[in-house]
């Protein structure tokens, strides 16, 4: 497939191009030359794939632990919370599986403690999300680790193809050896091209994923506790006032223990 469209934009090329571009150094490269280029490109574009489709889960993910913050714990329960929130978010299956754990607890026939069972429940809800989040991301650390090493692979080819011609002409002329040593140095820079981005985009979504990991732990906790409690224990709403205490008389009582009542 690449032979023939390098042998279509070579015939559709004017008679005054450069002869030392890419399409040209390909089609001299040969077979070798334009399967690595090949294999470089379609790297390149499932890391960019990869990047953007990612970007856009992390970001769905986020704004819908902005909801869970801003309404979430207003509901008086997690059945009224839960449907507040989208049917197939993250928070949503931790909710879900937490609900889901709490009802299946009174069924088990061995003693197990309501605690250990739930936590567990809910820290595999949140390694099966992470788990998703983490999808692809193994071929972006491989691209970057391999994409300089497929392109310098290419660059030996081409400085081989140098030398056999140097030899064959017996001299090193510049029109000799000009073809080959740029198809090296193309294949040399595509490798890079194609590296530094994987790289870049492999650290960029593992650290995202670390802070979205880090949210959805805090509220699997909350979700533990609300469940652990029976609704008592849950976490403080943004604009809700906390209730107020009540006034400090002039009188106290202290020691109420031993039924010793001072004045202050």
């Amino acid at each position: 497939m690449f032979t023939t469209l390098l042998a279509v934009g070579a015939a559709a090329a004017p008679a005054g191009e450069n002869p030392y571009g890419l399409i040209p150094a390909l089609k001299e490269g040969g077979l070798i030359s334009q399967t690595v280029f090949g294999l470089l490109v379609i790297m390149l574009f499932f890391s960019l794939y990869i990047l953007f489709t990612k970007l856009f889960e992390q970001q769905k993910i986020i704004n819908q632990g902005k909801r869970v913050r801003s309404s979430f714990w207003n509901a008086n329960s997690l059945r009224e919370g839960a449907a507040k929130l989208e049917k197939n978010s993250a928070y949503r299956q931790i909710v879900d599986d937490g609900i889901e754990a709490q009802e299946q607890y009174g069924k088990l026939k061995d003693p197990v403690e309501a605690h250990d069972w739930l936590h567990g429940s809910l820290a595999r809800s949140e390694a099966s999300i992470n788990s998703q989040l983490n999808g692809g991301l193994a071929f972006l650390a491989t691209t970057g680790a391999t994409a300089p090493f497929i392109g310098l692979f290419g660059t030996v080819v081409g400085i081989y193809r140098a030398l056999i011609k140097i030899g064959a002409a017996g001299q090193a002329s510049i029109d000799a050896v000009a073809g080959p040593v740029g198809e090296a140095l193309i294949m040399t820079a595509l490798g890079l091209v194609v590296a530094v981005p994987a790289v870049l985009a492999y650290n960029f979504l593992q650290r995202r994923n670390k802070a979205i990991a880090e949210h959805l732990s805090a509220f699997s906790t909350d979700v533990l506790g609300f469940l652990a409690s029976d609704g008592r224990v849950r976490p403080e709403v943004k604009g809700k006032k906390a209730p107020a205490k009540p006034p400090v008389t002039g009188t106290t009582t202290a020691g109420q223990a031993g039924g010793v009542q001072t004045k202050a």
